[in-house]
Protein backbone atom coordinates (compact mmCIF):
# COMPACT_ATOMS: atom_id res chain seq x y z
CA UNK A 1 0.00 0.00 0.00
CA UNK A 2 2.83 2.40 0.92
CA UNK A 3 4.47 1.77 -2.46
CA UNK A 4 1.28 2.65 -4.28
CA UNK A 5 0.89 5.86 -2.27
CA UNK A 6 4.46 6.90 -3.11
CA UNK A 7 3.85 6.18 -6.80
CA UNK A 8 0.64 8.28 -6.76
CA UNK A 9 2.57 11.15 -5.12
CA UNK A 10 5.21 10.98 -7.87
CA UNK A 11 2.50 10.91 -10.55
CA UNK A 12 0.89 14.03 -9.07
CA UNK A 13 4.25 15.82 -9.00
CA UNK A 14 4.93 14.83 -12.62
CA UNK A 15 1.37 15.86 -13.63
CA UNK A 16 1.79 19.33 -12.06
CA UNK A 17 5.22 19.80 -13.64
CA UNK A 18 3.98 18.73 -17.09
CA UNK A 19 1.17 21.28 -16.75
CA UNK A 20 3.42 24.12 -15.52
CA UNK A 21 6.59 23.58 -17.57
CA UNK A 22 5.32 21.36 -20.37
CA UNK A 23 6.32 17.74 -20.90
CA UNK A 24 9.34 18.52 -23.12
CA UNK A 25 10.72 21.06 -20.65
CA UNK A 26 10.41 18.75 -17.64
CA UNK A 27 13.34 16.43 -17.02
CA UNK A 28 13.45 13.33 -14.85
CA UNK A 29 15.87 15.27 -12.61
CA UNK A 30 13.23 18.01 -12.18
CA UNK A 31 10.72 15.41 -10.95
CA UNK A 32 13.33 13.78 -8.67
CA UNK A 33 14.35 17.14 -7.16
CA UNK A 34 10.74 18.20 -6.60
CA UNK A 35 9.92 14.83 -4.97
CA UNK A 36 13.18 14.85 -2.97
CA UNK A 37 13.96 11.22 -3.84
CA UNK A 38 16.93 9.31 -5.24
CA UNK A 39 17.12 8.52 -8.95
CA UNK A 40 16.91 4.80 -8.17
CA UNK A 41 13.57 5.37 -6.42
CA UNK A 42 12.18 7.05 -9.54
CA UNK A 43 13.31 4.16 -11.75
CA UNK A 44 11.81 1.68 -9.29
CA UNK A 45 8.38 3.08 -10.22
CA UNK A 46 8.90 4.26 -13.81
CA UNK A 47 10.94 2.86 -16.68
CA UNK A 48 11.28 6.25 -18.42
CA UNK A 49 9.77 9.71 -18.76
CA UNK A 50 7.47 8.30 -21.48
CA UNK A 51 6.05 5.67 -19.09
CA UNK A 52 5.54 8.46 -16.53
CA UNK A 53 3.55 10.43 -19.12
CA UNK A 54 1.49 7.34 -19.97
CA UNK A 55 0.70 6.76 -16.30
CA UNK A 56 -0.11 10.46 -15.76
CA UNK A 57 -2.61 10.24 -18.62
CA UNK A 58 -4.07 7.02 -17.18
CA UNK A 59 -4.50 8.88 -13.87
CA UNK A 60 -6.32 11.68 -15.74
CA UNK A 61 -8.59 9.11 -17.44
CA UNK A 62 -9.36 7.43 -14.09
CA UNK A 63 -10.47 10.83 -12.71
CA UNK A 64 -12.60 11.47 -15.81
CA UNK A 65 -14.21 8.00 -15.54
CA UNK A 66 -15.02 8.63 -11.85
CA UNK A 67 -16.75 11.93 -12.83
CA UNK A 68 -18.60 10.18 -15.67
CA UNK A 69 -19.88 7.49 -13.28
CA UNK A 70 -21.27 10.23 -11.02
CA UNK A 71 -23.21 11.63 -14.00
CA UNK A 72 -24.91 8.23 -14.42
CA UNK A 73 -26.55 8.74 -10.99
CA UNK A 74 -27.69 12.32 -11.63
CA UNK A 75 -31.42 13.09 -11.86
CA UNK A 76 -31.13 14.60 -15.37
CA UNK A 77 -32.63 13.64 -18.73
CA UNK A 78 -31.19 10.65 -20.60
CA UNK A 79 -29.97 12.74 -23.59
CA UNK A 80 -28.26 15.14 -21.18
CA UNK A 81 -26.57 12.22 -19.37
CA UNK A 82 -25.25 10.99 -22.71
CA UNK A 83 -23.77 14.36 -23.70
CA UNK A 84 -22.39 15.12 -20.22
CA UNK A 85 -20.58 11.77 -20.07
CA UNK A 86 -19.01 12.37 -23.48
CA UNK A 87 -17.79 15.84 -22.45
CA UNK A 88 -16.60 14.67 -19.00
CA UNK A 89 -14.25 12.19 -20.69
CA UNK A 90 -12.28 14.98 -22.35
CA UNK A 91 -9.17 16.66 -20.89
CA UNK A 92 -9.86 19.75 -18.77
CA UNK A 93 -8.77 23.10 -20.19
CA UNK A 94 -5.67 23.27 -17.97
CA UNK A 95 -4.64 19.76 -19.17
CA UNK A 96 -4.36 20.87 -22.80
CA UNK A 97 -0.55 21.00 -22.56
CA UNK A 98 -0.44 17.26 -21.80
CA UNK A 99 -2.98 16.57 -24.57
CA UNK A 100 -0.85 18.53 -27.06
CA UNK A 101 2.19 16.41 -26.13
CA UNK A 102 0.15 13.30 -26.78
CA UNK A 103 -0.86 14.59 -30.21
CA UNK A 104 2.76 14.89 -31.40
CA UNK A 105 3.88 12.47 -34.11
CA UNK A 106 6.50 10.76 -31.95
CA UNK A 107 3.81 9.86 -29.40
CA UNK A 108 1.47 8.28 -31.94
CA UNK A 109 1.58 4.76 -30.41
CA UNK A 110 0.82 6.06 -26.93
CA UNK A 111 -1.91 8.33 -28.37
CA UNK A 112 -3.54 5.32 -30.02
CA UNK A 113 -3.36 3.27 -26.81
CA UNK A 114 -4.82 6.06 -24.68
CA UNK A 115 -7.56 6.80 -27.24
CA UNK A 116 -8.59 3.15 -27.32
CA UNK A 117 -8.80 3.08 -23.53
CA UNK A 118 -10.97 6.23 -23.42
CA UNK A 119 -13.30 4.83 -26.09
CA UNK A 120 -13.54 1.50 -24.25
CA UNK A 121 -14.35 3.20 -20.92
CA UNK A 122 -16.79 5.64 -22.56
CA UNK A 123 -18.66 2.97 -24.53
CA UNK A 124 -19.19 0.88 -21.37
CA UNK A 125 -20.78 3.86 -19.57
CA UNK A 126 -22.69 5.25 -22.54
CA UNK A 127 -24.15 1.85 -23.36
CA UNK A 128 -26.05 1.95 -20.05
CA UNK A 129 -27.48 5.37 -20.95
CA UNK A 130 -28.53 4.31 -24.46
CA UNK A 131 -30.16 1.12 -23.12
CA UNK A 132 -32.11 3.27 -20.66
CA UNK A 133 -33.02 5.58 -23.55
CA UNK A 134 -34.29 2.62 -25.61
CA UNK A 135 -36.41 1.38 -22.68
CA UNK A 136 -37.89 4.89 -22.35
CA UNK A 137 -38.48 5.12 -26.14
CA UNK A 138 -36.11 8.11 -26.48
CA UNK A 139 -33.65 6.15 -28.63
CA UNK A 140 -34.35 3.37 -31.11
CA UNK A 141 -31.24 1.62 -32.45
CA UNK A 142 -29.27 -1.62 -32.68
CA UNK A 143 -25.47 -2.22 -32.80
CA UNK A 144 -25.13 0.16 -29.86
CA UNK A 145 -21.37 -0.27 -29.25
CA UNK A 146 -20.51 0.44 -32.88
CA UNK A 147 -22.79 3.51 -32.97
CA UNK A 148 -21.27 4.86 -29.76
CA UNK A 149 -17.72 4.43 -31.10
CA UNK A 150 -18.69 6.43 -34.20
CA UNK A 151 -20.37 9.07 -32.03
CA UNK A 152 -17.22 9.43 -29.92
CA UNK A 153 -15.00 9.79 -32.99
CA UNK A 154 -17.36 12.48 -34.32
CA UNK A 155 -17.47 14.34 -31.00
CA UNK A 156 -13.65 14.27 -30.75
CA UNK A 157 -13.45 15.80 -34.21
CA UNK A 158 -16.00 18.48 -33.27
CA UNK A 159 -14.67 19.39 -29.82
CA UNK A 160 -10.99 19.27 -30.81
CA UNK A 161 -11.67 22.49 -32.69
CA UNK A 162 -11.41 25.33 -30.18
CA UNK A 163 -14.62 26.89 -31.39
CA UNK A 164 -16.73 24.69 -33.64
CA UNK A 165 -19.01 26.73 -35.91
CA UNK A 166 -22.78 26.36 -35.74
CA UNK A 167 -22.97 24.49 -39.05
CA UNK A 168 -20.66 21.80 -37.67
CA UNK A 169 -22.69 21.64 -34.47
CA UNK A 170 -25.97 21.29 -36.39
CA UNK A 171 -24.57 18.48 -38.54
CA UNK A 172 -23.25 16.75 -35.40
CA UNK A 173 -26.65 17.00 -33.68
CA UNK A 174 -28.52 15.81 -36.77
CA UNK A 175 -26.15 12.86 -37.31
CA UNK A 176 -26.13 11.88 -33.61
CA UNK A 177 -29.95 11.92 -33.47
CA UNK A 178 -30.20 9.76 -36.59
CA UNK A 179 -27.54 7.34 -35.32
CA UNK A 180 -29.41 6.84 -32.05
CA UNK A 181 -32.87 6.79 -33.63
CA UNK A 182 -33.92 9.84 -31.60
CA UNK A 183 -36.64 12.34 -32.55
CA UNK A 184 -35.46 15.51 -34.25
CA UNK A 185 -34.62 18.12 -31.62
CA UNK A 186 -33.73 15.60 -28.86
CA UNK A 187 -30.10 16.81 -28.75
CA UNK A 188 -30.82 20.44 -29.68
CA UNK A 189 -29.68 21.54 -26.17
CA UNK A 190 -26.06 20.86 -27.28
CA UNK A 191 -26.15 24.25 -29.08
CA UNK A 192 -26.73 26.02 -25.75
CA UNK A 193 -23.96 24.01 -24.06
CA UNK A 194 -21.46 24.95 -26.76
CA UNK A 195 -22.70 28.55 -26.80
CA UNK A 196 -22.14 28.72 -23.04
CA UNK A 197 -18.59 27.37 -23.37
CA UNK A 198 -17.67 29.96 -26.00
CA UNK A 199 -18.82 32.97 -24.00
Amino acid sequence: MKNNERKQELLKIAYNMFLMKGYDNTSIDDIINEAKIAKGTYYYYFESKETTLEEVINMMINDEVTSAKEILKMPISIPEKLVRIITSLRPKKNEQEIQNTLNKKDNIVMHEKINNRIIEEAVTLLEQVVMEGIENKIFNCTHIKERLKMLLIMSNELFDNDEPNMNQVEVFIDTAEKMLGAKEGTLEFIKMLIGGQNE
